[in-house]
């Protein structure tokens, strides 16, 4: 399976009236997250061709993230059944505690025509297989 994970560090933007990361911001970085995958797994004629498109969230907050700290968010997908796919997402504290944990559903659209495509081999092969590099 393929892993991939970047740091990711709260901006006083990112910060709510508690004093914490709002949950809003946690959703962006999880859509930002899958969308680097897809960047650095999809070779450009697939970037340009296909999209993906969020269908469904399941998202667990266990901690909290003030400005300035940062988490390492790592991704992954699980195998896709037709159009979708689900992609799990968890972000690690530098505390080694996890802060939020989610699993969401992805659906892919051809850019050209607007409709959903099954997912091919060739394209779940690169979220599946260690060979990206992160």
């Amino acid at each position: 399976m393929n892993r991939f994970t970047q740091v990711i560090t709260a901006q006083d933007a990112d910060i709510d009236i508690l004093g914490h990361v709002n949950n809003a911001v946690w959703v962006r970085w999880i859509q930002d997250l899958a969308g680097a995958h897809w960047e650095a797994v999809a070779p450009p004629d697939q970037q340009a061709a296909y999209v993906w498109v969020v269908t469904r969230h399941e998202i667990d907050y266990r901690g909290n993230l003030a400005a300035g700290e940062s988490v390492t968010a790592e991704t992954w997908v699980a195998s896709p059944r037709g159009a979708r796919f689900d992609r799990h997402v968890r972000f690690t504290g530098m505390d080694g505690r996890v802060k939020v944990e989610a699993v969401t559903t992805w659906a892919l659209i051809d850019r050209a025509t607007g409709r959903l495509l099954r997912v091919r081999p060739e394209i779940a092969e690169r979220f599946l297989s260690d060979t990206s590099g992160t």
